[in-house]
């Protein structure tokens, strides 16, 4: 249950790494919408009920998955292509949202190629990657001739590895390419039906073949009973160097001991909601948080440019694009995730990465008021943080501040999403 302080000053004197100075007054890292709304005494000092609770721990020592990245998907047939601009704003780390994976279709026919060129080069060149999935073999190499359901015929394995091949080729090199693209749900549109073991038949018989890394089996709902059938096929495994999967209707979880990164390789939170609102938003920020905590390794939105997505259709950032910049922009690929508790107070969530000596935090407080977190670390070496934050009425605002010996304590401004870079 939700504690809070009604002497907050007396009360965060008790917690370890906060200067008198801090507390006293009203911190320089709240939004001025947050400082609004806190009582202030005559000296204005800060007064108001901030909820303080546990400590949250940060190990760097503890390393857990290495990070591939976060991203989304271009499917230039079905909305266009991203323009020059729009690429920039959708994978620079530095005036855009930071993207480091890009989605793309692989194409029924090679002719449409050479048409994911252009954006798979823009994200490379921002030092992203690209992936590929592939909705359908071409209708030839389908037991019902038709781009929509069936399944691959096995005589066309070969041919149908090749064309995935050409593919890689044509478009200058994936990360990993994905065979089917969930092969577990029924559509009326462009898809194929296989089981897990008709999956993983392919991918023992062709895995090899295929020309980039193997992502697999990509089911609708990150279905561990499809994911673990799809690898009791040892050939498959062997040639499968990602797990992969969607999480529509799911809530992210640990797949355990299954000895391949896993990778969460498409989802949205509501398609009738604007990407721009709030609330949205921060049930996105939440969701990328649950994913990177059960301990996946890639988080990849659906259209990178949609109404309901990390930019509009008029190309500017909305509000879950500036939420995935707080951890595309900051973690970036090759990073490693590192021990931290999770959820230290009600409403608060936290994972942590490293980068050498570099230490990244990305905090999300649900709570509607500020919350005062404490926070303790060990295994790294920190002077200091650059903080940025986002909130109904910010945008990946900063400033910074100084902490020594291994611990500090900030205030959280209310329903916000909070990141922490060391220097």
């Amino acid at each position: 249950m939700k504690k809070t302080l009604l002497c907050a000053l007396a009360s965060a004197l008790l917690f370890a790494g906060c200067s008198k100075n801090e507390i006293n007054s009203p911190d320089p890292k709240l939004t001025q919408q947050a400082l609004a709304a806190m009582k202030t005494d005559s000296m204005g000092r800060a007064t108001a009920a901030l909820a303080v609770q546990g400590i949250a721990q940060i190990d760097a020592s503890t390393v857990q998955q290495t990070i591939k990245g976060f991203g989304g998907a271009n499917i230039v047939a079905w909305t266009g292509d991203l323009t020059s601009t729009q690429r920039n704003t959708a994978f620079s780390p530095t005036s855009g949202i930071g993207l480091s994976i890009v989605r793309v279709r692989v194409p029924n026919s090679s002719s449409e190629f050479a048409a994911e060129k252009a954006t798979i080069d823009a994200c490379k060149s921002f030092g992203g990657s690209a992936i590929a999935s592939a909705w359908s073999a071409p209708a030839s190499m389908k037991t019902n001739g038709s781009i929509v359901g069936g399944k691959i015929k096995t005589a066309s394995y070969a041919n149908y590895a090749a064309h995935l091949s050409a593919f890689n080729t044509a478009v200058g090199g994936l990360a990993a390419i994905s065979p089917t693209n969930e092969p577990d749900y029924k559509v009326n549109y462009e898809s194929m039906e296989l089981t897990a073991p008709e999956v993983a038949d392919f991918v023992a018989a062709q895995g090899s073949n295929c020309g980039a890394p193997i992502m697999a089996p990509e089911p609708f709902q990150m279905n561990q009973t499809y994911i673990n059938t799809y690898l009791s096929n040892a050939t498959a495994k062997s040639k499968t160097s990602f797990v992969c999967g969607h999480i529509y209707g799911k809530t992210p979880y640990n797949l355990g001991n299954i000895g391949k990164p896993v990778w969460m390789t498409e989802h949205y939170t509501n398609s009738t909601i604007s990407g721009d609102d709030w609330s949205n938003a921060m049930t996105a920020a939440k969701e990328i948080h649950d994913c990177m905590n059960s301990g996946w390794s890639a988080y990849v939105w659906w259209y990178i440019r949609r109404s309901y997505g990390p930019i509009s259709e008029s190309g500017n950032i909305q509000k879950v694009g500036y939420i995935m910049a707080h951890y595309a922009r900051y973690v970036r690929p090759g990073y490693t995730k590192i021990s931290c508790t999770s959820n230290p107070s009600t409403g608060v969530y936290v994972t942590a990465y490293k980068s050498g000596t570099k230490l990244v935090l990305v905090i999300v407080n649900q709570n509607p008021s500020t919350t005062y977190q404490n926070f303790n670390y060990s295994g790294i070496t920190v002077s200091g943080f650059n903080r940025y934050f986002t909130t109904s009425s910010a945008n990946l605002s900063s400033n910074n501040f100084a902490v020594s010996g291994g611990s500090f304590g900030i205030n959280l401004a209310a329903s916000s999403v909070t990141t922490l870079v060391s220097y």
